[in-house]
């Protein structure tokens, strides 16, 4: 089986990125490329955490509303969310109406300041995980590794919720911490050159 096929303008991508055409952006422009922004990366992980049991289609059409929704994903703020806040997330018809994640992304800006408070930032902890460069990335399509495994396991140690291995490697594939385009894709190069670019915030602390 291959893993690309040429997208309209004939050159070849991971197939995932052809299923329609919201993702081929995306696909071009963010994913893989490594991320040290505290804010993008708890974006993520939230948004990974709505998407739990549907697509990322329904979620990717609905980023910006979640945005507005969550106070563009400033932890700061979002920690400070109380039931009104809930209630109003809970009739916006913009993005997903479910209590539990919603709650759950409010409890997880909480930990998200704590998490701060011990290692400095979101960033430097995350990076934490990365894969040692000598270790191959999974088979495509793996759903998870065992870096996955360690920072979900971490991140439930220290309270997060909707944090299990499969949504933590979807994390960790879009943020960069591991290149998971496909041999033969022509982002691969370029998410590898910003990867190698890059200075990992885990190297600022012990």
């Amino acid at each position: 089986m291959t893993f690309t096929l040429p997208a309209p303008d004939g050159q070849p991508r991971c197939r995932w990125c052809l299923a329609t055409p919201e993702y081929l952006a995306y696909h071009d422009e963010e994913w893989g490329y490594p991320v040290a922004d505290d804010r993008r990366l708890f974006e993520k992980l939230s948004l990974e955490a709505f998407q739990s049991g549907l697509s990322w289609r329904t979620i990717l059409a609905k980023r910006e509303n979640f945005r507005a929704a969550f106070a563009n994903f400033e932890f700061d703020r979002v920690a400070r969310f109380g039931e009104q806040d809930v209630a109003r997330l809970l009739a916006d018809a913009g993005i997903v109406r479910h209590r539990g994640k919603i709650e759950a992304v409010i409890h997880n800006a909480q930990c998200a300041q704590a998490l701060v408070q011990e290692a400095g930032s979101l960033a430097a902890f995350v990076w934490r995980h990365r894969p040692p460069p000598e270790r191959p990335s999974p088979d495509v399509g793996a759903a998870t590794s065992p870096e996955s495994v360690a920072l979900s396991k971490a991140l439930k140690k220290r309270g997060w919720a909707f944090v299990g291995p499969t949504t933590v490697y979807a994390f960790m594939q879009a943020m960069g911490l591991v290149n998971d385009h496909a041999e033969g894709c022509i982002t691969r190069a370029r998410v590898e050159a910003a990867r190698r670019a890059f200075t990992s915030p885990a190297q600022s602390w012990s």
